[in-house]
């Protein structure tokens, strides 16, 4: 193994810090450059399933030092508050993105891989190398870079990604909250124009989510106003949110959200995260998936160096295959929920459909969420 050369990975969110800790395992030198400082809150479910558990250990990542709530059941609640309940097949953990980046940053301090703080101003491709310039004026050349810049980015306006080119409809929402909700259950709850999940994190926390249709949410003065005159509407959120304290200052909030495709190579970086593809957050799985794509990618980039993949168009097409072959199904699938249950009549009918054949919610949770990941015995 090229021992020598170092990998860059643009983003230090949790499948930019996931790579960094696989590929530095293996061997290999590693550059991540992150724009802002650890700890940091994100606007996220904060939500992960199980079927990433046997990787994390591999990657000797124990997330149970960060004392996580476990979740076992799941709670889908219509506009109306009709309710359909489900055990999670392989179940899952919540912990917020304020801890577990942190925890990852400095797993991946450990295993030797450097971290610059710093803001990417150009990136270029020219004879099979890679040449990155940040906001400090340092100038990085890789063979291999990773790109795990998040949902949008300045990167992919200036990589002139398709999707950035179209208006996004979705605006999404988070706080933290102290208040009562059962430590073993995720819900997601329905309301006009968008969806909010809900489930514990570590210290007793709630963490409360939500996706909100922009122009449904530009008609009110502010999140407040919005939160009681339309979350509220359904009634499980309007109990939620008039017994919870909200702990932040004020919620998080992230614009321009795409859901639209995006290609998992492109100007011959390797993307990974939601930066190759976001899934809808009424799927609840993209932290799993993040965390899966890292590990897809990096095998990948081992086997390149190990020379056991011939050539950068064998790894990039290698690695397209896998992505869509874990992936494109469960990100169809949300598309299509999402456009379900943005149709009023239909969500009604779908759940008259699910409540007379209620193995169809088990069914869909199983649409959106992995096997458990397989780890190799003799790696």
């Amino acid at each position: 193994m090229k021992k020598d050369k170092a990998i860059l990975i643009v983003g230090g969110g949790l499948a930019g810090l996931t790579a960094a800790i696989h590929l530095s395992k293996i061997g290999l030198k590693v550059i991540l450059i992150e724009k802002n400082e650890f700890p940091k809150h994100k606007v996220c479910g904060e939500y992960i399933s199980n079927e990433v558990l046997s990787y994390l250990n591999w990657l000797n990542v124990d997330c149970e030092d960060l004392k996580p709530t476990h979740f076992t059941r799941f709670q889908f609640s219509f506009l109306d508050g009709k309710t359909l309940d489900n055990n999670l097949p392989l179940g899952g953990f919540g912990v917020s993105r304020y801890l577990l980046d942190d925890f990852l940053c400095k797993k991946a301090i450990e295993n030797g891989c450097e971290i610059i703080q710093d803001s990417v101003e150009s990136i270029s491709f020219s004879e099979n190398q890679f040449t990155l310039t940040t906001a400090e004026n340092a100038v990085f050349k890789s063979e291999i870079l990773i790109g795990a810049f998040g949902k949008r980015s300045n990167i992919d306006q200036k990589l002139e990604r398709a999707f950035i080119h179209k208006k996004a409809p979705w605006l999404a929402v988070k706080a933290h909250y102290s208040g009562v909700f059962p430590n073993d259950l995720v819900g997601l709850y329905h309301f006009e124009g968008g969806y909010c999940g809900v489930s514990k994190v570590e210290n007793e926390r709630i963490n409360i989510c939500y996706l909100a249709d922009y122009k449904t949410f530009k008609q009110y003065k502010n999140i407040e106003e919005y939160q009681m005159n339309v979350v509220s509407k359904n009634p499980y959120l309007k109990s939620i949110l008039n017994n919870c304290v909200q702990l932040f200052e004020k919620p998080l909030t992230i614009s321009q959200i795409s859901f639209d495709k995006k290609k998992a190579v492109e100007n011959h970086i390797l993307m990974i995260g939601d930066t190759a593809g976001l899934i809808h957050p009424l799927c609840g799985n993209g932290m799993a998936m993040a965390i899966h794509s890292a590990k897809i990618v990096s095998e990948l980039i081992g086997n390149y160096f190990n020379n056991e993949i011939k050539s950068r168009q064998e790894l990039e097409t290698k690695y397209q295959k896998d992505w869509n072959r874990n992936f494109k199904n469960r990100l169809r699938m949300g598309r299509l929920l999402a456009a379900v249950l943005q149709k009023q009549k239909l969500a009604a009918l779908i759940m008259r459909i699910i409540i007379k054949f209620p193995f169809l919610l088990a069914v869909i949770i199983r649409q959106t969420h992995g096997k458990p990941i397989y780890i190799d015995p003799k790696c």
